[in-house]
């Protein structure tokens, strides 16, 4: 115990002192809070001191056809300000409103016999193609509202001719799908990038202290089978450690520096429940001790470092198959094909957390789930260390099978 909590303790302080580990984080987190300040930069670039600022629109009503009922639009927090007159203004006066900056756009109300015209005046209709649906709609409203008045209908009357309808979505599955498609492909991605990258390390770092013969002494001190274990639980608590900075600095930067109100419409934050933390750590820890022991493998067969990539082909066509297969899926998460893919040890870390943070995995899925992993580690563990065991002191070359098969 106490020779794997050495190895263990070498291989993390290995890790954090790399350069490319702290550069490659440091990278990510400045990525991170420049996303997030993306809106920020924007309006700094524009001169826009504030980014709440409301276009301003000229509402031209000559004839008083609306009866000074315009001036409630103000009230109705469409995202515009309302300038109402009812003198009467010329065109050529509205363009040099809009060219001066006094105005973003003008709006001239017209009666023609018993039709109502609306003139939308703009600088360029390459920036509108339309009357915004929102202004047509707060216009359409106000006239309505405005006849309905005069026809000296009773609160009962008027009541059943706005009535409020309540609309809602259902679907045929027995299942009911909850949940925010865009946190769920961000997660799977994250998860994805934690796995691959920090499982990939594993192999890298083996193939580098066989180069390095540092293995040698590795070996005389303790046992292949702590050195393999040792070596993916140090390197595992690493990228722990990194994914966990990083989803902390994105919801910190989230937090702070996106309005509430943007944020709840694009991510539903409460949908991150300490439950679903749990069991997308779980999931990151199976599915890297999974791809960590296929990569402990290659990285054992080889003892240059620029043959790692060609022996980790396959394992990284593996983990691509597995990812996919979850990405596609969430298509259509109550397809058999989907729970397939939550249950497959390649593509379950993937796949399982969406279909938790969905709220369609059965708990007897979740617990097939992870004893197929468990018992996919379990395999690939004897024969990694197995592998390693024999491989380890080869210093030729790539090993073939058909030699291991004599050892």
């Amino acid at each position: 115990m106490n020779d794997l909590k050495v190895v263990i303790g070498f291989t993390i302080k290995d890790m954090v002192q790399r350069k490319s580990f702290i550069i490659s984080t440091v990278i990510i987190l400045l990525f991170i809070i420049l996303g997030f300040n993306i809106p920020n930069i924007m309006n700094a670039i524009s001169g826009e001191e504030n980014s709440n600022s409301k276009e301003k629109i000229l509402v031209v009503d000559t004839n008083n056809i609306y009866e000074g009922t315009l001036d409630e639009l103000n009230s109705l927090d469409l995202g515009y300000e309302f300038e109402v007159v009812t003198d009467n203004i010329e065109f050529n006066e509205i363009k040099q409103k809009i060219e001066n900056g006094e105005i973003e756009s003008s709006i001239i109300i017209e009666k023609n016999d018993s039709n109502l015209k609306i003139r939308y005046i703009v600088e360029s209709m390459t920036s509108y193609t339309q009357i915004p649906e929102d202004l047509s709609n707060a216009l359409n409203s106000a006239y309505s509202s405005l006849q309905i008045s005069k026809l000296g209908l009773t609160q009962e009357q008027l009541n059943s001719l706005n009535p409020n309808i309540e609309f809602t979505m259902e679907q045929t599955e027995e299942e009911e799908v909850k949940g925010n498609v865009i946190i769920i492909m961000l997660l799977s991605l994250v998860l994805f990038y934690a796995i691959y990258f920090c499982a990939y390390q594993v192999s890298s770092s083996i193939t580098t202290e066989k180069t390095s013969r540092i293995i040698e002494t590795l070996v005389t001190s303790t046992s292949p089978t702590n050195i393999v274990v040792g070596k993916t639980i140090g390197i595992g608590l690493v990228g722990l450690a990194q994914l966990c900075i990083i989803v902390l600095t994105a919801l910190i930067c989230a937090k702070s520096f996106i309005e509430p109100e943007i944020l709840n419409s694009v991510l539903d934050m409460s949908m991150i429940t300490p439950s679903l933390g749990i069991i997308t750590i779980a999931y990151f820890i199976l599915g890297y001790f999974t791809y960590a022991m296929l990569y402990a493998l290659t990285g054992s067969t080889v003892s240059k470092p620029e043959d790692i990539q060609s022996a980790n082909t396959p394992v990284a066509f593996v983990a691509i198959i597995g990812f996919y297969l979850s990405y596609f899926t969430m298509m259509n998460p109550t397809s058999n094909l989907n729970v397939f893919a939550s249950i497959f040890p390649i593509s379950s870390p993937f796949c399982m957390p969406f279909r938790v943070m969905m709220g369609i995995a059965e708990p007897s899925e979740i617990i097939i789930s992870f004893i197929v992993l468990i018992l996919t580690i379990i395999v690939i563990t004897k024969l990694t260390i197995k592998i390693y065991s024999n491989a380890i002191l080869n210093y030729g070359g790539k090993i073939k099978i058909r030699e291991f098969l004599h050892k």
